[in-house]
């Protein structure tokens, strides 16, 4: 299986997409505004204690407070409450973390108000986004990710995954990882770390302690609560190091800026494949270029096809999410009715997993299959859909189909379920139902053009339109495209972009900026 990573870096967001032989499987968008990511670290304050709940609100800076509970506080929040107050004390002098002498362990069935207080300076990691009216999920037990470990302050424990199943390979890790790792720090080592040398974990593991003590010293040096002591890499760089394999082809990237920070990380924790890191500087959109586009406006929405005309109605509701199978117009199988029922059972599995991926649905999925007479084909689709989740990174657990002929899954959630609109709004009735003649679109564009020339002095640039209307200006040797070079400069330039709708268009000058034309002289044409 070859992978490809395709990430569209615009000025307001970044878009990534991951390519599992040309099949789009994950999707990822995070715009400029979004205020904080999974694995953030904060040092904030109690702001309300909820007995009843056995939890609290910490305010951390959103606008909504953070919720945590008493579970999520760890098991070694009591050294790490010792730890903030010496640091808060002493803002000249750092407390090494190997001369510290930790606590006991937090009792498993205490009570949030024995051990917090209003107005209380905790340190928390986000584990989960806000999600619709909740806000951020918080936890008291401190991770730092890297590639091949994950660094835990104030805890002695090295832990090798269990998806390493040699049993000489995770003693060796273990006993490898225990002899280079500082005092007071527990260490999970990941299943990437299979086979690494002693130089390679060691280098990792002193980048993740550095981070640790970066993050310390903005606490130490905060002149007031809240503040963001730790940002968890940017959206790309977090995916690459999760998901990075020697697998990998190419990852293309559209952005300059962009392109360094992943060229840098790669070249960090894998020099042998930072070649794989492209720049690309085609004129067409990345995602067009790259056939995601397409795949984008027909994998999401409410109705999914799938297979010989079998599709999926996938409804997102507060609680749960819901997958209805249908088999459309297929014909009858030569098996017969059951026969049918198995074939798109078995290709709409291979669809929801993929979408569960692709939409990052999480939380409880009830899947409404075609009903199956024999037990064997109903082992076998659970079989199946276990064996596809497999890959999954996300913590799941699958039930076997129940007498109705429902597939309960739950998925873990992290942020919210991927969401995007596949519909088009028409751009020039705005769904008023009316709009000027299609043929004097382009005297439109034209006028566009001519106030981008003469009034905004702008001789360079391009206008980006639906690939029909592309295909109609460039048609034959005397088109469109070329009476305009010759009427407004040879820098005016053409390019399709699957993203917009029919009649839809806009305007970037050579820097790549958007220029905002439509209500320039929308009310003058």
């Amino acid at each position: 299986m070859i992978s490809e990573l395709i990430i569209d870096a615009q000025p307001n967001e970044v878009t990534i997409a991951l390519l599992e032989d040309q099949r789009l499987v994950e999707f990822q968008k995070e715009g400029a505004e979004t205020a904080f990511s999974v694995g953030n670290i904060y040092a904030a304050r109690v702001k309300k204690i909820m007995p009843g709940l056995n939890a609290c609100f910490v305010e951390v800076g959103h606008e909504r407070e953070a919720f945590l509970h008493y579970q999520d506080l760890g098991a070694q929040f009591l050294s790490i409450e010792k730890y903030v107050k010496q640091v808060a004390s002493d803002r000249k002098k750092l407390v090494p973390m190997d001369k510290f002498g930790r606590l006991p362990e937090l009792k498993k069935d205490g009570t949030i108000d024995s051990v917090l207080e209003l107005g209380q300076e905790v340190l928390v990691q986000i584990t989960k986004e806000p999600i619709n009216t909740k806000g951020p999920r918080l936890s008291g037990e401190i991770s730092i990710a890297g590639r091949f470990l994950v660094l835990i302050p104030f805890t002695d424990k090295v832990n090798v995954s269990s998806k390493i199943k040699s049993s000489e390979e995770r003693a060796r890790l273990k006993q490898l990882v225990q002899s280079i790792k500082p005092r007071n720090f527990g260490v999970i080592v990941r299943t990437v770390a299979e086979g690494k040398k002693v130089a390679e974990l060691d280098t990792e593991l002193n980048y993740l302690v550095n981070i640790w003590y970066d993050c310390v010293q903005q606490v130490q040096k905060a002149p007031d609560l809240p503040i963001l002591a730790h940002e968890e890499n940017n959206r790309t760089v977090s995916l690459i190091r999760d998901l990075f394999n020697p697998s990998y082809e190419s990852i293309y990237v559209n952005d300059a800026q962009v392109y360094k920070e992943v060229k840098n990380y790669v070249s960090l924790i894998a020099p042998e494949c930072s070649d794989i890191v492209k720049l690309y500087k085609g004129d067409v959109p990345i995602f067009d270029n790259y056939d995601v586009t397409k795949q984008i406006k027909s994998g999401f929405g409410r109705t999914v096809s799938y297979k010989k005309g079998a599709y999926l109605i996938i409804e997102h509701t507060e609680a749960l999410t819901v997958i209805d199978v249908n088999s459309g117009n297929r014909k009858r199988d030569v098996e017969g009715q059951e026969g049918n029922a198995f074939d798109v059972n078995m290709g709409a599995a291979d669809e929801i997993a993929r979408q569960l991926r692709l939409r990052d649905i999480g939380g409880i999925i009830v899947i409404d299959f075609i009903d199956m007479d024999k037990a064997e084909h109903r082992q076998r689709l659970y079989e199946h859909m276990n064996e596809l989740l497999r890959t999954d990174r996300a913590k799941h657990n699958v039930l076997p189909l129940s007498k109705f002929g429902l597939m309960q899954i739950t998925r873990q959630r992290v942020r919210p379920a991927m969401d995007v609109k596949v519909e088009e709004v028409c751009p020039t009735c705005f769904g008023k139902g009316t709009m000027k003649s299609s043929y004097i679109f382009t005297d439109i564009l034209e006028n566009k053009i001519d106030y981008m020339v003469h009034n905004l002095g702008r001789k360079s640039f391009t206008l980006y339109c639906h690939p029909y209307v592309h295909a109609f200006i460039c048609k034959g040797f005397w088109s469109k495209l070329m009476q305009w070079k010759f009427k407004y400069g040879f820098g005016v330039k053409v390019v399709p972009d699957q993203s917009l709708a029919f009649l839809q268009y806009k305007f970037k000058d050579k820097q790549g900026n958007l220029v905002d034309m439509e209500q320039e002289i929308d009310s003058k044409t």
